[in-house]
């Protein structure tokens, strides 16, 4: 018993000492945002002497951070949208209905997991110029609505639903699309509402690729637009870390607030059963 509760301690204590770790620069960059310039320059405190907040009121003035939040919750809430759509109906059939070429598309999706997504910019961002959508909102979602674990994970439920239920359902005549949306969809409210809140925030996140297909500072999303913000006079330490702030406090908030079903749509993307 003794052994137990030292391990126990020593567990809670190592715990203690990593998430201080984790937090600190978050809390260093929140600090250094509401410091004057001058103090920040003049050296390291851990604890702000004055609290000033003029570098929030410049970014609000003097920067487009309102139109690249606009852009940001307009791109992830319709990429959200269109993924969790794509991937329930694309798992719906590669579970449930009997059709041609079913595995070979199931072992596709499948081996989709071994290409990363920047060995695609090149050949997405040509097909974009092609299509005409740089620098606009279809340019920033298009590319981003497949994600093939959400198919998987969704596939993954659906061959846990006992088939009798749609052999009823097909009896009663009931097309496959109501079958899907009414019988299927309020038995797994949990999981969409769990994958839609990771695919917001990773959405939100995402750099890269919006970084290459916007060429205009109105069409910039947060996390682009932060990275534009300079000043004629050099480094602004306040301003920047205001700015990076701003940009993180949504994401953070939505994580604070759905904890548990964020964390229920990792174990589900990380646990997937062959």
């Amino acid at each position: 018993m003794g052994n137990m509760k030292t391990g126990n301690i020593l567990l809670l204590t190592f715990t203690v000492i990593a998430a201080c770790a984790w937090a600190f620069p978050l809390y260093w960059a929140i600090v250094t945002s509401i410091k004057p310039e001058a103090d920040v320059v003049a050296g390291t405190t851990f604890l702000p002497e004055t609290i000033d907040l003029s570098s929030y009121v410049w970014a609000l003035l003097e920067t487009n951070i309102v139109r690249w939040y606009i852009n940001s919750i307009g791109t992830s809430v319709l990429i959200t949208v269109v993924v969790i759509m794509i991937s329930m109906m694309c798992g719906y059939a590669l579970s449930q209905i009997v059709f041609p070429g079913r595995r070979a598309l199931f072992l596709i999706v499948l081996a989709s997991f071994m290409v990363p997504s920047q060995a695609l910019v090149v050949s997405q961002f040509i097909l974009m110029h092609k299509f005409g959508m740089v620098d606009s909102w279809a340019g920033i979602i298009l590319p981003q609505v497949i994600i093939p674990v959400v198919v998987i994970v969704y596939k993954q439920f659906f061959d846990s639903v006992p088939r009798e239920l749609r052999e009823a359902a097909k009896l009663d005549g009931c097309s496959e699309f109501q079958i899907l949306f009414k019988l299927y969809l309020p038995l797994n409210w949990g999981i969409t509402a769990a994958l839609s809140i990771i695919t917001f925030i990773m959405a939100w996140n995402n750099f890269l690729w919006p970084f290459l297909v916007i060429t205009s500072e109105e069409m910039m999303t947060i996390t682009v637009g932060i990275t534009q913000v300079g000043d004629a006079f050099g480094v602004k330490y306040a301003r920047d870390m205001a700015i990076a702030v701003m940009a993180a406090m949504p994401v953070a908030i939505a994580y604070l607030i759905f904890q548990r079903r964020v964390t229920q749509a990792i174990m589900l993307s990380s646990g997937i059963k062959g």
